[in-house]
């Protein structure tokens, strides 16, 4: 009985690869073993970063709200300490937002705590 092979859901596979090559340098996108190795890479770093993204943004807010609460005379531990003790509703991210574009509504969310 002969060799049978599904050709067709190979070249499937590689051309998914090759597709997710697109835009590579080099023979990384069009050999398929070279381009199999980056893709696997690059979503290796694409579900790493992901994570890391939502760690920079929190260190990116955090300094952003300890610059301005400096600025009304309050460190970050402090303000964000009475920021919780007062149930203030707002999360860093919304209070960096207010902290940079609209420094007025900051000082009146650190008047409000004090």
């Amino acid at each position: 009985m002969p060799r049978s092979v599904n050709s067709v859901a190979a070249k499937a596979r590689r051309k998914k690869i090759l597709k997710l090559a697109k835009g590579y340098f080099g023979r990384r996108k069009n050999v398929f073993t070279v381009a199999k190795n980056a893709v696997e890479k690059g979503l290796q770093y694409a579900y790493r970063d992901r994570r890391n993204k939502k760690r920079s943004f929190r260190r990116l807010w955090i300094a952003r709200i300890n610059a301005a609460a400096r600025q009304e005379g309050l460190s970050y531990s402090k303000f964000m300490h009475l920021v919780h003790e007062n149930n203030v509703g707002l999360n860093r991210k919304a209070l960096a937002d207010l902290a940079m574009n609209h420094p007025d509504a900051f000082k009146a969310v650190v008047d409000s705590v004090k």
